[in-house]
């Protein structure tokens, strides 16, 4: 669907377009002014997403952002992205949520969170810490 939206053969409501970032009212707002953002070269995902298009997206992040909030009032802003099913995708090609904070919204958290114990979580930052990526993998320019 949003490459449909991109290539202007789906309806979307713009509030952003430059060479390779798009963005787009959510048909589904979780409050007033909740704006998608999307490469224009279709990625599955933030493992798919080439690095110079995170980049751009990053910067139109930033500038939607600063819209979002001196246009509505907004007095926060969450900035939210979903990589695979498990964690909620549902459309899968690369997307980040804009979603303006009033104060009063009552939008929850989707997660509960507690602290963890300091034990465990060293050993899963080693066990991160020690996980080999190929920077090919990644779109990375070395």
């Amino acid at each position: 669907m949003f490459c449909r939206i991109v290539a202007g053969e789906a309806p979307a409501v713009v509030v952003h377009d430059d060479d390779r970032v798009f963005g787009f009212m959510d048909a589904l707002p979780m409050t007033p002014g909740h704006a998608l953002l999307v490469p224009k070269r279709h990625s599955k995902d933030l493992l798919d997403l080439p690095s110079d298009d995170g980049m751009a997206l990053m910067a139109a992040a930033r500038h939607l952002g600063q819209k979002i909030l001196n246009a509505l009032g907004a007095r926060g802003l969450n900035l939210l992205h979903n990589t695979g099913h498990l964690a909620d995708q549902s459309q899968f090609h690369f997307h980040f949520h804009l979603i303006p904070r009033y104060g009063s919204d009552r939008l929850l958290h989707p997660w509960e969170r507690t602290f963890g114990h300091w034990p465990e979580i060293r050993a899963v930052a080693e066990k991160i810490n020690a996980a080999a990526v190929d920077p090919g993998d990644l779109g990375l320019r070395l």
